[in-house]
């Protein structure tokens, strides 16, 4: 049984915009701290054989320019890399191109914080109706993953957590993941009916209560 409450406050969220050369874009940011060293995090977000136990399944050449592919869902070329403190890739799915940028950090305690930020040009009608929870939610699921791949019992792999998300344990923890993208929206400028709106659509979306 997962302690979703818990989870779901244990992870930091940030909505923001970057400009890049082709015009501005919009994050979504993750943070998580976990009980384990850089080292070990690092291992975990970079080893194709553990990244399939908490994440997806991954083929490619995961170094410096390379391209990878996670299996029924994004591919992409990772443009930088530097262990065990971060990496970048393009993310690329649906047709479109983004970017991910994930960086580890020690903690005074010991344990290790895990970031990922999400850089796209989104749509505005797609933004606007859907807003950061349409890839905050998947990410929250991903953090998920590697915390209880990091917990003593393990992660139950990518197909189990499929099956747990249509659960209704599952289906709350998208609810809660999407109320505090909610908020993450409304702390970056949002209108709060706007965000409301936001949030129902994607948490709808999520848990195939789609009218």
């Amino acid at each position: 049984m997962i302690e979703v409450t818990g989870q779901i406050n244990a992870v930091r969220r940030q909505v923001g915009q970057r400009v890049l050369e082709a015009g501005t874009a919009r994050t979504s940011t993750v943070s998580q701290v976990y009980d384990t060293g850089v080292d070990d995090l690092w291992d975990a977000v970079t080893d194709p054989e553990r990244i399939k136990r908490w994440f997806l399944p991954v083929s490619g050449d995961l170094r410096l320019g390379g391209r990878y592919e996670l299996e029924g869902n994004a591919s992409g070329t990772i443009e930088r890399c530097d262990p065990p403190k971060s990496f970048s890739a393009t993310w690329e799915y649906g047709g479109q191109t983004s970017w991910i940028e994930v960086r580890l950090a020690p903690e005074p305690d010991g344990r290790a914080r895990f970031e990922l930020e999400h850089i796209a040009h989104v749509d505005d009608d797609m933004w606007n109706q859907f807003g950061p929870g349409a890839v905050g939610i998947g990410w929250d699921q991903g953090l998920l993953g590697l915390a209880l791949h990091l917990s003593p019992g393990g992660a139950p792999g990518p197909e189990a957590g499929q099956e747990w998300a249509m659960t209704d344990e599952g289906k709350e923890f998208t609810r809660q993941s999407g109320e505090a993208w909610r908020e993450a929206h409304i702390a970056s400028g949002a209108e709060p009916s706007v965000a409301r709106e936001c949030a129902d659509r994607t948490i709808a979306a999520y848990t195939g209560n789609m009218e």
